[in-house]
């Protein structure tokens, strides 16, 4: 079966798909015909496309649904979408073109004004038979949107196997196609490498950065704040330490918690500042809208205050996954309103094109659910958008803005890393590291850590944008830290990138005017400013323990006697809690100690 490109979408509405961003083609992207043209010509019962959020896989997939119901390939499309909000979105998009979806379906036969149903993967792993009775009637395409999400419990994969092995066909879709474990996704090839491991393997992939060039997607501007926390752990002690700082998983994690606690001054001036930025995006974007990704319904809930009194402005309030919240986030995106809060669920899938600003509150730390938090921002609707994104100065968090362009497949097996063998806690930090991930996966929250915050405050940290760094550490409310808020929302890539280099440019002229010694941390420029990695530190560490494990061969003591002794004589907690000074100065330590040996 073939046809000509041209003629794959001349049955749709000319309406369809609608307003397209600036550089796309009057009924498809290019990226879409593409895509739509490989499985044309290949015609394949499993086809997996891996497409960057806001890049239109939904106008894709109803397209090539249209074609295949068109040519009498399928008689029927079942859509299964990760929440309640997203299938009923499906079921209003395929009506656009002529496609009738129920997304109220439950059971029993389909009324014969429908074209198939929408459901979720939920309800799907409640009635995997039901679904499957259903497919062996009719030929039936299956869309499997966000796919991911059915390696998101055992229970829900098997569902999914059972009830949509007997399809037709299946299209499987995901902007984010990786996990944190290593769970197989139903209806997804994995492919060895020549390192032994197992990748997912896409039919069609779209990424960030091509998405980017093709002017669909907007730029990301990541607007990064520090400052010093204060919080009292279980045991009643006080811990004071600086976002950003190196510091231990656990610290990292209340000091997080403790800048995102409403109460403290962090929040209340990210806020503002983000509502400035706002602002200034409305001056070309008028219709621009902000959302603050919250934690938790009581969160969510003072963040909506706090926003009220900071602006005068009510903010729309989305905390769970019913009719009613969809119903409030369908009503924001066809207002002028300028903020709203949501709980998670507006953080994949969810279409609301004028959300330009962002405030990511949550302590979900996995790459999966960050690429799709920044995704509710980066659809873009005319040449020159921006996006703009308010983080706090979270090491794993810089680390998925520095990579926003990277390609990322599922990975099955997990690679053994070097030196495991030399470094007697890895099993250990193996085990402990899996536990950490699943707490991550499953909850997104780290409340197995009972603490109280008791003071925060904020400091504007640096720029991020595309892999580069941008800026200094500047006082909330000071000239400084205004030169980047006011930057303006509608700019090319390379603009933001000038503009940016010109902002730093002139913050560092200003702060060299004084000699270092008068100078404050706050004033450092960036260049100066002493910046450790949680790579760099996992570095350090790893050297430690490899000069450890060599000494311990050469002096015939145990790698514990060794470790004791170092903290001994340079001072300091064990390895996993030091700084990248003390880790430097234990390093220098051993290898002194080694050379008297010879």
């Amino acid at each position: 079966m073939s046809t000509t490109a041209a003629s794959t979408s001349h049955h749709l509405s000319p309406a369809f798909p609608g307003r397209a961003p600036w550089g796309t083609a009057s009924k498809l992207r290019a990226w879409q015909q593409g895509a739509l043209d490989k499985y044309i010509q290949e015609q394949p019962r499993d086809f997996l496309a891996v497409a960057t959020p806001g890049a239109g896989k939904t106008t894709f997939a109803l397209t090539l649904a249209s074609w295949l119901l068109h040519h009498h390939v399928v008689q029927q499309v079942t859509v299964v979408a990760p929440t309640e909000h997203l299938k009923k979105q499906w079921a209003e998009a395929a009506a656009r073109i002529g496609i009738r979806l129920d997304p109220e379906y439950s059971a029993g036969p389909l009324s014969r004004e429908y074209h198939g149903i929408a459901v979720t993967y939920a309800g799907v792993g409640v009635r995997p038979m039901l679904h499957r009775n259903r497919i062996e009637q009719r030929k039936t395409l299956v869309i499997l949107d966000e796919i991911h999400h059915a390696g998101d419990s055992r229970s829900w994969g098997e569902a999914c196997l059972e009830a949509f092995e007997p399809a037709t066909r299946r299209l499987a879709l995901t902007g984010t196609p990786f996990r944190s474990d290593t769970n197989p996704i139903p209806f997804v090839v994995y492919e060895e490498g020549n390192d032994g491991i197992r990748r997912s393997s896409a039919d069609y992939t779209y990424g960030y950065g091509n998405a980017l060039s093709d002017g669909v997607v907007r730029p990301v501007i990541f607007l990064s704040y520090s400052g010093n926390m204060r919080w009292r752990t279980k045991a009643g002690d006080e811990i004071e330490a600086r976002l950003g700082e190196p510091m231990t998983k656990d610290a990292v994690s209340q000091a997080w918690r403790t800048a995102l606690d409403p109460r403290g001054d962090w929040m209340p001036n990210v806020l503002r500042a983000a509502d400035q930025r706002l602002s200034e995006v409305r001056k070309g974007i008028p219709d621009a809208g902000a959302l603050v990704i919250a934690a938790d319904q009581d969160s969510a809930r003072a963040y909506a205050k706090l926003i009220r009194e900071i602006t005068g402005n009510k903010a729309t309030l989305v905390l769970s996954d019913e009719a009613s919240s969809s119903q409030r986030i369908e009503d924001f995106t066809h207002s002028d309103d300028r903020w709203m809060v949501a709980v998670r669920m507006v953080s994949e899938g969810v279409d609301v094109p004028r959300l330009a600003v962002g405030v990511y509150a949550t302590t979900i730390s996995t790459p999966l659910f960050f690429a799709q938090a920044v995704g509710r921002f980066v659809r873009s609707r005319r040449r020159g958008e921006t996006a703009s994104v308010f983080l706090p100065t979270i090491p794993m968090l810089l680390g998925f803005a520095g990579e926003m362009e990277v390609e990322r497949d599922h990975v099955l097996d997990k690679p053994k890393k070097d030196g495991e063998e030399e470094n007697p806690y890895a099993e250990e930090e193996k085990l402990l590291e899996e536990a950490e991930k699943q707490q991550d996966e499953d909850t997104g929250e780290q409340d197995q850590l009972p603490f109280e915050a008791l003071e925060s405050d904020a400091v504007f940290d640096r720029v991020l944008y595309d892999g580069a760094e941008f800026g200094m550490q500047a006082h909330p409310g000071s000239d400084e830290e205004q030169d980047y808020l006011g930057i303006p929302g509608l700019l090319e890539p390379d603009q933001v990138q000038m503009l940016l280099q010109k902002r730093q440019a002139k913050q560092i002229a200003h702060s060299r005017k004084k000699p270092d010694e008068e100078a404050d941390l706050l004033e450092l420029p960036a260049e100066r400013r002493p910046v450790v990695t949680h790579k760099e530190l996992l570095e350090l560490r790893k050297q430690l323990n490899t000069l450890v494990g060599a000494y311990v061969h050469q002096s015939g003591k145990p790698h514990g006697v060794i470790h004791t002794e170092l903290r001994r004589v340079c001072g300091g907690p064990p390895s996993a809690e030091a700084t990248a000074g003390q880790l430097r100065e234990r390093i220098k330590k051993v290898q002194e100690w080694a050379t008297r040996m010879r």
